[in-house]
């Protein structure tokens, strides 16, 4: 891994995966004077768009992590499905300064499990099957509902079923059979769900962006609201949870950890070692982004006081939103609207994010009344 060697501008960031976090990296990337270069499958992605270089090729494609590497001076990714063998590559050069480890544990349920376990975090409790027999022996020990996950892979709700009862064991088998590496966890009663987002930097400084507190809808996040509605002994617990959690794993640049509330407790629930959806307010609500921030991480820079400007709500825009949304944007004036270039408005894909600031929440709902009327 790098020893904390400064990148400054005009010299190159790499980052594999080009979806929206990589565009919205890649622009402050540019913002700050950096050349981009992106490894994608898909021509013309949204990072391409903003990007200097497109490499057009598979994430694991040796030739094209190769290339990567040569061209860049420092190396990022937006997903945390980084072929492990890459990522250990481009390490071994200097050129990884989030590392491989990261990665290694955030693909996989099972490890990020046992390290909050062994951390003494405290988390639902949980089991590892690897067919139907052993699903069905370990189901003996949870109350229902309770949830059993593919402990690779998965996202917005893919990759698991909820559990409701006895008669759903049957279904749980077959998914563990079919499946192989899954996780059952505890089902946990939670009053919301809260996202935890910090850069770490080479130097192991830490800052923290206001705790914010997230809506779902149809496994997919909603809306996110800052700050949290919650009490100071929980934003204390679970500042000091993520900071054990990035002190354990050595984490370098913006990182997010999703935990449950319940009462003045918390559980942490899932990880992603990288900027996250429910970061994006912090664009225009922040002294500086979550993916400034990630930048100046990565590159070796002095991380910058985190100050929330004013209360926001960022609302995703879904393939089915779109027209709605372009329509209330071209009569409203108070929403920051973020479209990330796909090329085709799928139902349920991410398109883009609307995000409102004001003095008060009060003034948001207004504004997102007024928005939503002129988009019917």
């Amino acid at each position: 891994m790098q020893k904390n060697n400064t990148i400054l501008p005009d010299q190159t960031i790499g980052i594999i995966g080009g979806g929206q976090l990589g565009r919205m990296m890649a622009i402050a990337a540019r913002y700050m004077g950096y050349k981009v270069a992106v490894l994608d499958p898909t021509p013309n992605c949204p990072t391409a768009q903003v990007a200097d270089k497109q490499i057009t090729a598979a994430y694991d494609d040796r030739h094209a992590i190769k290339e990567l590497t040569e061209i860049s001076d420092v190396i990022t990714y937006e997903f945390e499905n980084v072929d492990l063998t890459a990522a250990t590559y481009i390490e071994q050069a200097g050129k990884l300064p989030q590392g491989a480890l990261a990665l290694e544990i955030t693909q996989n349920r099972e490890k990020e499990k046992q390290l909050m376990k062994d951390a003494n975090l405290p988390i639902p409790s949980f089991e590892i099957v690897r067919n139907a027999e052993e699903c069905k022996e370990a189901l003996k020990n949870f109350s229902y509902p309770t949830v059993i996950k593919t402990c690779r892979g998965g996202y917005d709700g893919k990759g698991q079923i909820k559990l409701n009862s006895e008669a759903d064991i049957g279904q749980a088998m077959d998914f563990a059979e079919k499946n192989k590496h899954c996780i059952i966890e505890e089902w946990v009663t939670f009053d919301r769900e809260i996202s935890v987002i910090f850069t770490r930097a080479q130097s192991g400084e830490i800052t923290f962006f206001p705790l914010a507190e997230n809506d779902h809808k149809d496994h997919i996040l909603y809306k996110t609201k800052i700050p949290a509605n919650i009490t100071e002994t929980v934003q204390d617990k679970a500042i000091e949870a993520a900071e054990k959690l990035a002190e354990e794993m050595n984490i370098v640049g913006t990182f997010a950890i999703e935990m449950f509330v319940h009462g003045e407790e918390i559980y942490l629930n899932e990880m992603a070692p990288r900027p996250h959806n429910s970061g994006h307010y912090t664009i225009e609500a922040c002294s500086v982004s979550q993916f400034a921030q990630h930048i100046r991480a990565i590159c070796g820079l002095p991380l910058r006081e985190i100050e929330l400007l004013q209360p926001a709500i960022m609302i995703n825009i879904l393939g089915e939103d779109l027209k709605a949304v372009l329509k209330a944007m071209a009569q409203t004036k108070d929403a920051f609207v973020h479209l990330y270039g796909k090329d085709e408005p799928k139902e349920k894909r991410k398109m883009g994010h609307v995000t409102f600031i004001a003095e008060s929440q009060e003034e948001i709902s207004q504004q997102i009344s007024k928005f939503e009327e002129a988009g019917r």
